[in-house]
């Protein structure tokens, strides 16, 4: 039992980076798009970024919930890293759509001129 619980939390765990992994790309391809103008395929990437870190919250939320009713599981380093990347990485999405809209608000002034 202890054995299927570890391979679980590993199986969450690369979940969890995986998906935030998928974010951290399309928040890279947001703010590529940013480089070139192109606003629309940016906003596009930064939904689909903001998708990925929804999915990756999910898998963290299902281990979580499960030590609230009482299953236990052994420390990990893995799941440790897992929460780490998502955290990080989420923060990373927030820029990115941040600078989208600082960008976008400087390329509609600068047209403007």
């Amino acid at each position: 039992m202890e054995e299927y619980m570890e391979n679980e939390l590993v199986s969450v765990a690369m979940q969890i980076i995986l998906n935030a992994g998928d974010a951290r790309n399309a928040a890279l391809a947001a703010l590529d798009a940013v480089k070139t103008g192109d606003f629309t395929e940016a906003k596009k990437k930064i939904e689909e970024a903001k998708a990925s870190i929804r999915l990756a919250h999910v898998s963290q939320t299902e281990v979580i919930q499960n030590e609230t009713r009482g299953k236990t599981y052994q420390p990990s380093l893995l799941f440790t890293h897992a929460q780490d990347t998502i955290m990080t990485i989420n923060s990373e999405v927030i820029l990115a759509e941040q600078l989208l809209g600082l960008f976008e608000n400087v390329y509609k002034k600068i047209e403007s001129l």
